[in-house]
This record gives C-alpha cells, sequence and structure tokens, in this order.
C-alpha cells in the first residue's frame, strides 16, 4: 500500500515537471510518465538495466523486449533518453546503411 502511495505522488510531482526521464537512471514510476511505456515495459527496462547501464539507443532497442525503433521513436518524443540523448531515427538509419553498404 505505501508502495502505491509513493508511486502515486511521484507520477503526480513527475506530471507537474517535465523533464527527459533516462532509461538508465529513471524509477519504474518514472518510466510509467513516458507515453507508450506501461508498468510491464517499464519492468523489463528496469531489469534490462540490471545487466548494465544502455550505451546507446541501439543497445536499449536490442536488450529490451518489446522495442523496436518506432517504439523507440515514440518514446524519444515522449521525453525518454538513453545516456541522455534522444532517439535520432535518422541517425539510427544512416549508421544501419552504412554498416549494410561496409559489409557487401
Amino acid at each position: 500500500m505505501l508502495k502505491r502511495l509513493l508511486a502515486v505522488c511521484t507520477l503526480l510531482f513527475a506530471s507537474l515537471t517535465w523533464a527527459a526521464v533516462d532509461a538508465n537512471k529513471a524509477s519504474e514510476a518514472e518510466l510509467v510518465q513516458v507515453k507508450g511505456i506501461g508498468p510491464v515495459l517499464a519492468g523489463h527496462i528496469v531489469e534490462a538495466r540490471k545487466a548494465g547501464n544502455f550505451k546507446s539507443w541501439d543497445d536499449f532497442i536490442t536488450r529490451v523486449k518489446g522495442v523496436g525503433k518506432a517504439n523507440a521513436d515514440k518514446f524519444s518524443q515522449g521525453g525518454l533518453t538513453v545516456d541522455g540523448k534522444p532517439y535520432k531515427k535518422q541517425e539510427a538509419e544512416l549508421a544501419k546503411a552504412g554498416k549494410k553498404e561496409s559489409s557487401k
């Protein structure tokens, strides 16, 4: 009961202050504040983070079950960052294209 009350208070406070939520530092309650992230996905993020901080958005997408590039873009627009950086869809696609060309 106390955890729920604390979570509700945290959610209310977080909704009053708009700030970026870093996937490497945020609690489950803070992660749930990002549009599109529910309690289950927040749990997956915290669980994956136990193996170490996320180094990049690609690392985040690879390690967190249920997150793809489209979701990463949506979460980033909702205020989620990885290592303090927003997801840059164009940069990720260019990097991927560069890797494909260099492997040929």
